[in-house]
């Protein structure tokens, strides 16, 4: 197959491109360009906001499957089927399990009662089309280049999944199938988020004990080694199964902060403790806003079970691989977020929790 990675040069995009290239098929990447190089035969320069002005050579390469991996918005997604309707078979996107109404209700944005759990692909979506707000979208902004200010995933699969028609439907002369992927917090080499930053440091700078806020310690939610959400998608990319399909990706156990904290504590060599206060005797820099009585327990069994997939990875060696990297690339730290004076004044009469299994 030939296949076209829209922002390939990313976090997950390289790990997809060498999965690809692993199953034997031909594989293209449109990205802007990083210094004033030519590009190689397998790179198309190009602007991911103004995609409409490389609509000619894009659908000149004529691929099987697009996959896009850095959509923002409804109006992006709009773009990508106009421009390869009629010069593609299908389009693969990837979206975040942040559409679900339980993401709202952490957030405060959805009223009502908590979000049954576990979360599948037909759980309810957020019906406030504001995933985060303002201020967190600019910070995002400056880690993610390709957020625009419309950032929500609800109208990304609204679009990709709108043009599943026939040809010889009213106004449609081809179909554009697609398929959606509903990505967990990936972790892994490269991670722009430095999602391990916060306990690796702590560990490294040999702190007795950490303190996680007492529902913080508890809360559950999806995430996935960055390897294997690659191969997840180039599966889904090279499945024809997958066309129409909405799928959720991610491990098959969604961990407590706490049961997370202890894989990673072994992976580091750190045999401190951890401890686990109310709110009201929590750091305010450690404490987590929103209602973490809703929790993201994610289903995966679909994808398991439609498409067979199964992560190349063993979870221990994805986070062992993830705490040597973060080591070696450590963040620039925010003192703020370090406070080990309020830290250590809170750690007095607090019960430490190290449960002996995950």
């Amino acid at each position: 197959m030939r296949l076209l990675l829209i922002g390939g040069t990313g976090f997950i995009g390289p790990f997809v491109f060498a999965e690809l290239e692993r199953l034997g098929h031909e594989v293209f990447v449109f990205h802007r360009p990083r210094t004033h190089a030519s590009p190689s035969p397998r790179e198309i320069f190009g602007d991911r906001r103004r995609l409409t002005d490389s609509a000619t050579k894009l659908r000149a390469l004529a691929p099987d499957v697009v996959v896009d991996l850095i959509l923002s918005s409804g109006r992006q997604a709009r773009d990508l089927m106009n421009v390869f309707r009629g010069g593609a078979a299908r389009v693969v996107a990837l979206s975040s399990c942040d559409v679900y109404r339980a993401c709202g209700v952490l957030h405060g944005s959805e009223p009502g009662p908590l979000e049954p759990l576990p979360l599948t692909e037909s759980s309810p979506l957020r019906t406030t089309l504001q995933t985060y707000p303002p201020d967190r979208v600019r910070m995002l902004q400056q880690v993610f280049g390709w957020l625009d200010e419309e950032y929500d995933k609800i109208p990304v699969e609204q679009e990709i999944l709108a043009h599943d028609r026939g040809a010889g439907a009213p106004g449609v002369s081809h179909a554009l199938p697609g398929t959606v992927l509903r990505l967990p917090m990936v972790y892994g080499p490269g991670d722009p988020l430095h999602r391990f930053r916060p306990l690796v440091k702590r560990m490294d700078d040999r702190r007795p004990a950490i303190l996680f806020e007492e529902k913080m310690a508890a809360w559950r939610s999806p995430r996935g080694y960055v390897e294997n959400v690659a191969a997840a998608i180039a599966l889904a990319a090279t499945s024809d199964r997958a066309a129409g399909r909405i799928y959720n990706v991610g491990e098959a156990e969604s961990f407590s902060e706490l049961e997370w904290a202890l894989q990673i504590a072994a992976a580091a060599g750190w045999d401190g403790n951890f401890i686990t206060p109310p709110a009201d005797r929590t750091p305010a820099h450690l404490r987590s806003p929103g209602n973490l009585d809703q929790h993201w327990v994610v289903d995966t069994t679909r994808i398991r079970q439609e498409l067979g997939y199964r992560e190349p990875i063993a979870r221990a060696d994805a986070i062992r691989r993830t705490v040597e990297w973060e080591r070696a690339n450590p963040a620039p730290a925010d003192p703020r977020a370090f406070d080990y004076a309020a830290e250590d004044a809170a750690l007095g009469g607090s019960k430490a929790a190290r449960p002996t299994s995950v």
